[in-house]
């Protein structure tokens, strides 16, 4: 699949800032994925840079769908320093990066930072450390919690090493194929070598089982069509946060359905977003910066009306 005229002038954007900045001497830093250019990732990253006094350049980088490893490999033969990935590339960074991967992405199965040393490609995983991170500030603990992981695909896999790591008395994941969560719950279970009597799996009829819960986690892409999951009634446990993966100035189908439904809490994933970042800012300069001001002001920004 080629790019399109906007993605391949974001590249020619590229090579342009690439020159410049090899000369200044900056070392440079991009989001890769197809499409990218609404990413707001260089956002993030620039205000990091801002907050803990490291000068980098960080930019777009859009591949083609058939031409990831390719793209991967250019950018750091030509100098670059590390790279995000976001969809649909995150497997194949898994798989790029298979020899040298942190414990975080091997049970993922998939990479959203990648960088290189000495020579060597490495791998990791912040998705499900900016999940935790967030629902801590939003004042969530998860030790001794109920939770509900909805949905089986990679967001679900991304975040699941951190939860079941975080002390969850139930982790509970369902999905629309029942199998797929099953699935996926086995095979976590596998390469991670646990035995965790907290954890079961099941379909979406079944996510009253073991609840009512403190915690429900969105990783389905319904949000994305505005439509809730379909989920039984009575979910939500007094007090109870639901957290949608994805996010938005407005709240998400997910938020007003859980809302509806009783429960106290509701957030979107923005603050993950902005967590996750954090996580590989950190990987790469061994400086942490302060997610909080970055997200108000993401926040912000959300929340101005449009031009």
């Amino acid at each position: 699949m080629t790019v399109s005229s906007s993605q391949s002038g974001q590249g020619q954007n590229q090579n342009a800032d690439r020159s410049s900045d090899q000369s200044a001497g900056r070392p440079r830093y991009a989001v890769i994925g197809n499409p990218v250019a609404h990413s707001r990732s260089p956002q993030i990253h620039a205000l990091f840079a801002r907050q803990t006094g490291i000068d980098l350049h960080y930019g777009l980088l859009p591949a083609p769908l058939d031409a990831f490893t390719a793209t991967v490999r250019d950018f750091f033969e030509q100098g670059g320093s590390g790279l995000n990935v976001t969809v649909p590339f995150k497997q194949e960074a898994w798989q790029l990066a298979q020899a040298n991967l942190s414990e975080r992405a091997r049970l993922a199965g998939a990479v959203n930072t990648l960088w290189q040393r000495d020579g060597a490609l490495h791998g990791c995983n912040t998705d499900g450390v900016g999940l935790v991170q967030d629902l801590r500030r939003l004042g969530v603990d998860l030790q001794g919690a109920r939770l509900l992981l909805l949905g089986a695909g990679g967001a679900a896999r991304g975040v699941l090493q951190p939860l079941a790591q975080a002390g969850c008395a139930r982790l509970h994941i369902v999905n629309r194929n029942a199998d797929r969560a099953r699935d996926l719950a086995g095979d976590w279970l596998r390469a991670s070598g646990a035995s965790s009597p907290a954890m079961s799996a099941g379909g979406l009829d079944e996510a009253a089982l073991g609840g009512p819960w403190d915690v429900v986690v969105n990783a389905t892409s319904s949000s994305l069509a505005d439509a809730p999951p379909d989920l039984p009634a009575g979910l939500y446990a007094p007090g109870a946060l639901a957290y949608d993966m994805m996010y938005g100035a407005q709240p998400t189908a997910f938020m007003r359905q859980a809302k509806a439904d009783g429960a106290a809490h509701c957030a979107d994933g923005l603050g993950m977003l902005v967590g996750q970042a954090a996580e590989s800012f950190y990987i790469w300069h061994q400086a942490r910066p302060d997610p909080e001001p970055v997200l108000q002001t993401l926040r912000a920004a959300l929340a101005a009306p449009a031009h």
